[in-house]
């Protein structure tokens, strides 16, 4: 029976395949993003045929790195094909930002009720913007020809891809914390000061419930503020 890797030989493993994947965040994979991809091959929970933007030259670098066989390409996760780019249709545009929150790079510059465009050089070709439209104003636009995998794809894309996708991620936690912090606020702010929040002819009663309530609410939003 063969020996477990040890944990240090485990993130070294996942390092390496990490570095290896194209970084788009495509999730056609099956996982949430490449890094999760990566950990659950280090760990022997995945395979290392499911990244159609790889494509086949990707599941060779994998092989090499993991030490297993060169498999085809998993139909189920997709095909192996050209870059593409994310293309808005600004005419038919309505704002509703729902593109600009499906974005794993942040490739698409708007706000709400104001036309948004991509921004070409980090687009990744996700696809992920295309089902969120609701009025399917986003179109891709094939930008390497007849060019496929790493073929249409560099090491530079790839590292510009994740370090617009880790950007995003510590944007996203630190607009998380202020959001929480504000709950903390407002809620201790109506726990100094319940009874003139309550409404109510009989108002002990109304006021307990409510203390509950937001004692349960305030306790809640500490701990996702602490990572508890």
């Amino acid at each position: 029976m063969p020996e477990q890797p040890t944990a240090p030989e485990t993130q070294a493993l996942f390092l390496a395949l990490n570095k290896a994947l194209p970084q788009t965040q495509c999730t056609r994979c099956g996982y949430p993003d490449c890094a999760s991809y990566a950990q659950a091959m280090a760990a022997g929970q995945a395979p290392i045929n499911q990244c159609p933007p790889g494509g086949q030259a990707g599941i060779e670098r994998l092989a090499a790195i993991s030490g297993q066989p060169v498999l085809p390409l998993n139909p189920e996760h997709g095909t192996e094909g050209p870059r593409h780019v994310a293309i808005i249709d600004e005419a038919w545009c309505i704002g509703c930002t729902l593109c600009i929150k499906a974005c794993p790079t942040d490739a698409i510059l708007g706000a709400n009720k104001l036309m948004h465009t991509v921004i070409e050089p980090w687009c990744t070709g996700c696809e992920l913007c295309i089902p969120v439209c609701p009025v399917d104003c986003i179109a891709l636009e094939n930008v390497t020809g007849t060019r496929t995998g790493w073929a249409a794809w560099s090491a530079q894309d790839a590292q510009t891809a994740l370090t617009r996708y880790a950007s995003r991620q510590k944007r996203l936690a630190h607009e998380e914390a202020a959001h929480q912090a504000r709950l903390i606020t407002e809620a201790e702010h109506t726990l100094a000061d319940l009874p003139a929040h309550t409404k109510g002819t009989d108002k002990a009663p109304e006021v307990d419930r409510k203390r509950a309530i937001i004692e349960a609410a305030l306790a809640k939003a500490k701990a996702r503020q602490t990572g508890v």
